[in-house]
């Protein structure tokens, strides 16, 4: 079992699958990143957080319960999908909205309810980083991203820095075991990184 780390739902554990076969964003991750998100954001209070390739669901609604108005946790895998939804409603973060698709199909389409202020993205290490680059210009291009949103892409330690799209500053890269968090920020419309 995994659990949330604070917020209105700090020490909840929320149930996995035993079948998941995938790897949870540790408790000592979660509480770096969402210290360094609450150090770029301020409040929580009115953001909308995207969590794709969710798995456990864990960091969307960590998201949820610090505040967030809005979290959407988006896994292909029905079962993990049906778990995060079971536990979003035992644990009463009822702004979770659970999505059951391929986060490809989900993206090439502009996003319900607005764009958000922060997107994550923890996929499968094995996936290729091009494919998930190709992912977050998508979320860019299709208007998921507001205005001075931050992006952060988790990705295996061993792997290369990761290489963002044009209209992504990279910004600090944080380490946590197995597991770096890349931190991007998005531009508004018409700015591009000078290179």
């Amino acid at each position: 079992m995994t659990r949330i780390v604070a917020g209105t739902a700090g020490g909840r554990r929320i149930a996995v699958p035993r079948t998941f076969a995938g790897r949870p964003t540790s408790e000592r991750a979660r509480e770096a990143l969402f210290a360094s998100l609450t150090s770029r954001l301020g409040s929580w209070e009115g953001r909308r957080f995207a969590d794709l390739y969710a798995g456990t669901g864990a960091v969307g609604l960590e998201a949820l319960s610090r505040g967030a108005s809005h979290g959407l946790l988006v896994e292909s895998d029905r079962s993990a999908a049906r778990a995060i939804a079971a536990n979003a409603r035992d644990i009463g973060l009822d702004d979770a909205v659970v999505v059951s698709r391929p986060v490809e199909q989900v993206t090439a389409a502009p996003p319900a309810g607005g764009p958000y202020d922060v997107l994550f993205l923890d996929p499968p290490y094995p996936l290729p980083a091009a494919d998930v680059r190709d992912v977050v210009a998508a979320l860019l291009r299709n208007g998921w991203c507001a205005t001075g949103g931050v992006v952060v892409v988790e990705r295996a330690s061993r792997d290369a820095p990761f290489p963002w799209p044009d209209d992504v500053d990279p910004g600090t890269s944080r380490r946590y075991g197995d597991a770096t968090f890349w931190y991007g920020h998005a531009h508004s419309a018409g700015e591009r990184r000078e290179t």
